[in-house]
Parts: structure tokens; sequence; C-alpha cells
């Protein structure tokens, strides 16, 4: 393959279980190399299901997938030396130790790293020595991570990386990425964390029903989303007697109490306008906060409207 040519390619891709369940509907990306490409969703969505076929561990019901210019199932051999891949659990043996196991792994690794040079990746040469039954949660995520490093791969899978450490494990994983990501390894990952998708990410999808109900860089997707304004009016003064919302680029709003919330796809021309009005009135706007909407607002109003179409359709006693 070329260096033009994206490293992942889906098309139409399909998963469907025993019993007709379709976790996996018709999904169609790319992922240049050097690019680090994050897939969220909520528990269900279908991110695991995806990650597997792409990884050739199972055969997709219908659609295709190439993983280096190669099918990753029927062409395994040619793909599996070139991946690293980062499951959810690792499965290791408990009563070998630390280094054990890295070089267990690295034996059946071509091209393999040093144990020793794996270990200081991850920050476990210190515990090298330590069983894995000893280990904590967090420290069994990196020792999953170093075995998805052993062999110098040119593609990495992460299935929830970072779960089980602490803030500063996490910190330090991303800086291992980000590292990894600039020496041309081209990166897809699975997270619940959003802000590790915001700081990681340089195109991400958010998976529901095994479809995607967003995708692009982050400020593509968040832009499909209001910025708000919040604010309490001060006493005596209530919602009409602010400028015409429409004028000021408003597009939906919200009372609680004293507080008032504001809706804009213009949030520079809407907080102009309302503080030209404050001034003008000689009004203090308490607890004034205007922020452009972010990624997990964008995840919420997606998961947030698809448990509303459920509980329509229960409702309308739709099964």
């Amino acid at each position: 393959m070329t260096n033009d040519e994206p490293v992942i390619d889906a098309e139409g891709l399909r998963r469907t279980y025993s019993g007709g369940f379709e976790a996996v509907r018709s999904l169609s990306f790319s992922v240049a190399r050097g690019e680090l490409f994050a897939l969220l969703g909520t528990n269900g969505a279908g991110k695991t299901s995806t990650l597997e076929l792409l990884e050739g561990l199972a055969r997709p019901s219908g659609g295709s997938v190439r993983v280096l210019g190669h099918d990753p199932y029927t062409e395994r051999a040619a793909v599996r030396p070139r991946v690293g891949v980062m499951l959810q659990e690792g499965g290791f043996p408990s009563e070998l130790t630390v280094r054990e196991t890295v070089r267990m792994w690295a034996g059946c690794t071509s091209g393999a790293r040093p144990v020793g040079e794996a270990l200081e990746l991850v920050g476990l040469r210190r515990r090298e020595n330590v069983r894995v039954k000893q280990l904590s949660g967090g420290e069994r995520r990196r020792l999953d991570l170093a075995t998805a490093l052993i062999g110098r791969p040119e593609v990495l899978f992460l299935d929830e990386p970072t779960t089980g450490l602490d803030a500063e494990g996490r910190r330090e994983t991303w800086n291992l990425v980000r590292e990894l990501r600039a020496g041309g390894t081209t990166v897809l990952l699975t997270t619940h964390y959003l802000e590790e998708a915001a700081e990681l990410a340089d195109r991400l999808a958010i998976l529901h029903e095994g479809r995607f109900a967003a995708q692009g860089r982050l400020d593509e997707v968040v832009a499909r989303y209001p910025s708000r304004i919040s604010f309490e009016l001060p006493d005596g003064y209530h919602l009409g007697d602010l400028p015409p919302l429409g004028q000021l680029g408003v597009t939906g709003h919200e009372v609680t109490g004293r507080t008032t919330r504001l809706f804009t796809d213009r949030l520079q021309r809407t907080a102009t306008g309302l503080l030209a009005w404050a001034q003008a009135a000689g009004v203090e706007l308490r607890g004034l906060d205007a922020r452009s909407a972010s990624l997990e607002e964008a995840f919420l109003e997606i998961a947030g409207g698809a448990r509303k179409n459920e509980r329509d359709e229960e409702g309308a006693g739709v099964r």
C-alpha cells in the first residue's frame, strides 16, 4: 500500500449475531497513517463488536474492512505481525511475573522490542518481578499495553486503555500514545473517558445502536450543538426585559428559578448583544457564564435523545 492509502478502511461494515441482533449496522470510515481515531458510544453501542472486526477476530456479516491493505480476517498472517492489540482484559497467567509475561509475549512476536524497553515505556520496570496476581487494576492495564507495544506495531488498537488508572497514570499513557502517533503509529481508540478522546483524537465517531450518530473532527462534531450563556437577572427583571431573543441569535432558552440559559449558534453575537443591553440598563448579570458546546454535551445529547426515543416507543407499544 502507498502512504496516501488509508491504513484502516471500512465500507458498509456489518455484524449480526445469532438470533438476528445487529450490533454493527453499515459503518463506513477510514483512518489515515499516523492518525488517532476515537470510537465513542454508550454501553452496548457496538464499539467492541466493531473493534473485533477491525482486528480480524471475527468475520463481518456484510461490507468490507481493510487494515494495511489486507482483509484482517482472511489475511490474518499478513496483518497480525504489524498490529498491536490491547483488549479490555488481557487474561495473563496469574502466577507469572511481569517480566515473564512480557518475555513470553515477545517470544511469539516477530521483531519484538527488548522486554526491558517495553516495561520502561509503560512504567512497569520497577515491578518486573511482581506476579501478575499481585498487580493493581491499573498496573494490569499497563501490562496489557506493554504486550500490545512489544512488536513495534504500525497500527495500535486500544480498547479502554486507561480504565483503572489514576489521574497521573492516565496522563502518562496519553503522553505515550502521543509519542507513538508522532512516530507514525496509527491508533484506533475506544474509551468511556470523553476528555481522553478530546485530548488525543484527530477525528472521532459516536456510535449509537451500531450506527454513527456523529463523525468528524472534534470541532465539527461539537459545532452541531448550540453554545450556551447562563446568568441571573437582577431582582425585578424578567426574560421579557431582554432584547428580542431572535435578534440576539438565540435558538432556545430555559429559566430555572432566577437562572436563565440562552442557547445559540452565534455565541459572539449573542454575548455581545446581551452585554450591551446590560450596560445600557445599568444591571449586573450575576453568575455570567458563556461557553461553546463540548464533546460531553454532544455525547449526552445523543444518549439523551436515544433514551427519549426508547421511552416514546415503549409508550406507543412498540417492541
